[in-house]
């Protein structure tokens, strides 16, 4: 069975092993006309000979039968003579993946025809739809903030000068398609109390490569080929940013690491400079998008950031994309305290003008009283889905289970992507 999901649709295989085939019979006949029909003829004989001694008579089928089981004979030998031809050049590129090269070329064949997805965030939440969205496409583009602060992502920036590489990396990782140990050593961090302590060596890793290219987008594009990562990662903006906050008592609070710890109402976010320059890559994803995901994450320091960027926000808005928005199922301390869905899509609509948001998907899996109350402990809640108001705000919701609940609340990654896929397949009648 193995061998005949070379045959499988979509592998690309089946035209040159037709082809192939054609080349067979072609030199077969040619060596018939070269030595003559008499040869042909004394095979026939033989058949005709065999079948009269066993049965007393002969009939032509006996022929074509004869000449069918040479055919399949024949395909097989040539499938398995190409099977194994591909497979001793493979061993000597890939000598751990030799045995497996149907399925990888068949799930990067599948893969390939899967949408052309953005996604726009930053944080925990945006590395597990990435997740989710590698085993359906490999179409997938990640435009991440540049906007955070904190930890090593924050040092780094300070340091060197560059944007901050910890929700890259995260992103990185999330659509690696690489061994598991290649996983734990770019999410692995430093400890001690040294200089390298709490800084991860993915952060590192991104930082020296875009010492060695001189460009973050480069840096990524090459980090990207040692993960062997399904999509693309791009940042935002180039430039070194920071998110500032305007609340509703008339304070400014500076920095995203900041914003959640004055356990204020926010009324507005804004990055310094005000004047940021996009990633041209990024705005030509947006624009050739089939869908465009915001979030899941953090409304105000993951999301918001991205969309504040010159020409993000216009080019989501003018893409015939469709535009989802993966609401939250907590509300956040220090940031959406009180927020129900439609307060979530009118914060972004409110900072990116409208039509930035076509649907939005809303988790409809029951929450245990047990996490309620564990959460409520640490003033989140879970979000309420006011159905009305948002459609009031001219857009659709979708409800869907979308967690998983062990000791802690998360998006399961593929209950997401699949929600996301769905409603992207029936919006755009793929």
């Amino acid at each position: 069975m193995h061998l005949l999901k070379w045959l499988y649709p979509g592998m690309k295989f089946k035209r040159w092993l037709a082809l192939f085939a054609l080349g067979v019979m072609m030199v077969s006949l040619g060596l018939a006309l070269v030595f003559n029909y008499k040869y042909l003829d004394a095979i026939e004989e033989a058949i005709f000979r065999a079948v009269y001694l066993w049965r007393g008579s002969y009939n032509y089928t006996f022929t074509t039968l004869v000449g069918l089981l040479v055919v399949v004979l024949g395909v097989l030998l040539m499938l398995v003579a190409i099977r194994y031809v591909i497979r001793s050049i493979i061993m000597v590129l890939m000598p751990d993946s030799s045995e497996r090269l149907v399925d990888i070329i068949y799930d990067k064949r599948r893969l390939g025809k899967g949408p052309n997805v953005v996604v726009i965030g930053g944080g925990h939440g945006l590395s597990v739809l990435l997740r989710g969205l590698k085993e359906v496409t490999s179409n997938a583009t990640a435009i991440v903030t540049v906007a955070d602060d904190g930890g090593s992502s924050g040092r780094l920036r300070e340091d060197l000068g560059i944007v901050p590489p910890g929700d890259l990396r995260n992103c990185l990782v999330a659509l690696a398609d690489t061994e598991p140990l290649m996983e734990k050593l770019f999410q692995h961090r430093f400890r001690g109390s040294g200089e390298l302590a709490g800084h991860s060596f993915g952060n590192l890793f991104i930082a020296a490569m875009n010492e060695v290219t001189g460009d973050i987008e480069q840096a990524l594009k090459e980090s990207s080929k040692v993960l062997a990562v399904k999509g693309r990662v791009l940042p935002a903006s180039k430039e070194i940013v920071r998110l500032d906050a305007i609340m509703e008592d008339g304070t400014v609070v500076e920095g995203e690491s900041h914003i959640p710890e004055a356990h204020k109402r926010i009324k507005r976010v804004k990055l310094s400079p005000t004047h940021v320059q996009p990633v041209v890559s990024a705005l030509e994803a947006i624009r050739q998008a089939d869908a465009i995901i915001l979030g899941p994450g953090s409304l105000y320091t993951s999301i918001m950031p991205n969309l504040l960027v010159e020409g993000v926000a216009e080019a989501v808005r003018n893409s015939h994309a469709i535009k989802v928005y993966i609401c939250n199922v907590m509300t956040q301390p220090g940031e959406t305290d009180g927020f129900t869905a439609s307060m979530h899509a009118k914060a972004i609509i409110n900072h990116a003008g409208r039509g930035i948001i076509d649907y939005m998907i809303v988790n409809d899996t029951p929450i245990s009283e047990e996490m309620r109350a564990y959460y409520a402990k640490e003033g989140a809640e879970p979000v309420a889905v006011d159905g009305e108001a948002i459609n009031a705000l001219g857009i659709g919701f979708v409800k869907a289970g979308i967690i998983n609940e062990s000791d802690v609340i998360r998006h399961d990654p593929a209950r997401l992507s699949n929600a996301v896929m769905r409603l992207i397949y029936q919006m755009t009648g793929r």
